[in-house]
């Protein structure tokens, strides 16, 4: 893997793909998360410093796909100038803008860049070309640099323009991995293919559907598989539990008996909640309860996991060497179906500083480390989102491929 330490980029012009796919205030467009800038600057200030200049390209928001009522693209909602100031204040320095990434303007601006200048180009899914992986499209993006560098990784399970076929006009020396994709690479691979034993994957969320590739893949390398969320009653159901009116995807009763069974012929433990936090309604006001998992009264629903599933998710985990955490135990973002996700962060952070690896990805995972200041108390906090989620299925990252 050739990252951006094997390059000198004095004199040249760095094509950078970027990840400023950030939320925006609704009203005054100021960026309101800037996690994914930052994580962009140790690349940067690598190329400035050797004596390069950099060309900056990423997409925000799908603008193409959410048009305006009147059918016609919303260009102020989804320009990417909104994240200038983010980027110059974190910077330090003045950043160069151009309104759009392929017409002269933008030519003119990436051909006059001295070494130390920073340029970022308008948002790449103003053209359809960019998600269709259109070769001309990314041909036009191949003169704004020298060299060509990614470090999207959120957006590496994308064969779009700017994310894979760029790379096909540069040769092996003049393509690399930024800092970020490097490592969010290194550590995706350090779970699944060196994971130290015992490996808990701790894995939620609401939806079965969503996360059974992962966990029939999953199968093949973990020891333990801990199961919460709304995707847990699908499974309870499957076995003949009562759930109240929990979440369930009927049609994906089979599925869960069968990733059960796959799970018993490989020897690999299913931990699902023993017992729930049951509510009588969908909200911060609801009367609260607790109820065994697989016995919860009609008109109740379960929205968090309770003491005993907490007690016995701990003991894994602590017991744990390797730790992947995707997904939260309950609705986290309610006040009082919270517990059980804090609860399992900082069993995550207790295992982590008693010598174990833990990766939390995936938006809520995130979120929730973030929110209860627990990300500098686990190993590596991913910002890869779906992408991530596809590796961990098994599948190939175009993003990464092109690279290598």
């Amino acid at each position: 893997m050739q990252t951006v330490d094997n390059l000198n980029f004095k004199g040249k012009r760095a094509l950078v793909r970027v990840d400023f796919n950030v939320p925006l205030d609704k009203k005054t467009f100021v960026v309101t998360d800037d996690t994914r800038i930052k994580a962009a600057l140790p690349t940067i200030n690598k190329i400035l410093a050797d004596g390069g200049s950099v060309v900056l390209m990423s997409h925000l928001g799908r603008p193409l796909k959410k048009l305006k009522e009147d059918g016609t693209v919303d260009y102020e909602k989804h320009s990417l100038k909104h994240t200038l100031a983010t980027l110059e204040s974190l910077l330090g320095k003045q950043v160069r803008f151009a309104n759009d990434c392929i017409n002269d303007e933008a030519f003119v601006l990436s051909s006059a860049l001295q070494a130390g200048e920073v340029l970022l180009l308008e948002n790449l899914r103003f053209y359809k070309e960019e998600e269709k992986g259109d070769a001309t499209f990314a041909e036009k993006l191949v003169k704004h640099g020298d060299v060509y560098v990614n470090d999207a990784f959120g957006s590496a399970h994308r064969a779009h323009a700017s994310t894979t076929v760029v790379a096909n006009y540069f040769d092996n020396a003049s393509k690399v991995f930024g800092y970020l994709m490097a490592s969010e690479v290194a550590n995706a691979e350090r779970v699944m293919k060196n994971a130290g034993k015992p490996f808990t994957a701790i894995i939620g969320g609401a939806k079965v559907s969503d996360k059974i590739l992962i966990i029939e893949n999953l199968l093949n390398i973990a020891d333990n598989i801990v199961i919460g969320g709304g995707m847990a009653y699908t499974f309870f159901k499957a076995q003949g539990g009562n759930i109240g009116s929990s979440l369930c995807e009927n049609d994906r009763l089979e599925h869960a008996q069968s990733l059960l069974a796959k799970a018993a012929e490989k020897g690999v433990k299913i931990l699902l909640p023993i017992d729930s936090v049951v509510a009588d309604k969908f909200a911060v006001d609801a009367n609260i309860n607790t109820a065994p998992s697989n016995e919860i009264p009609e008109g109740w629903m379960g929205l968090d996991i309770s003491e005993q599933a907490i007690a016995a998710f701990k003991e894994v985990i602590l017991s744990s060497k390797t730790i992947l955490w995707n997904g939260p135990m309950g609705v986290f973002e309610m006040q009082p179906f919270q517990n059980g996700t804090v609860a399992i962060a900082k069993a995550v952070a207790e295992a982590t500083s008693n010598g174990a690896f833990s990766l939390v990805g995936g938006g809520d995972s995130v979120a929730a480390v973030n929110q209860f200041g627990l990300t500098d108390k686990v190993s590596y906090v991913s910002t890869g989102g779906g992408a991530l989620l596809e590796y961990f299925e098994g599948k190939e990252l175009p993003g990464v491929k092109a690279l290598l």
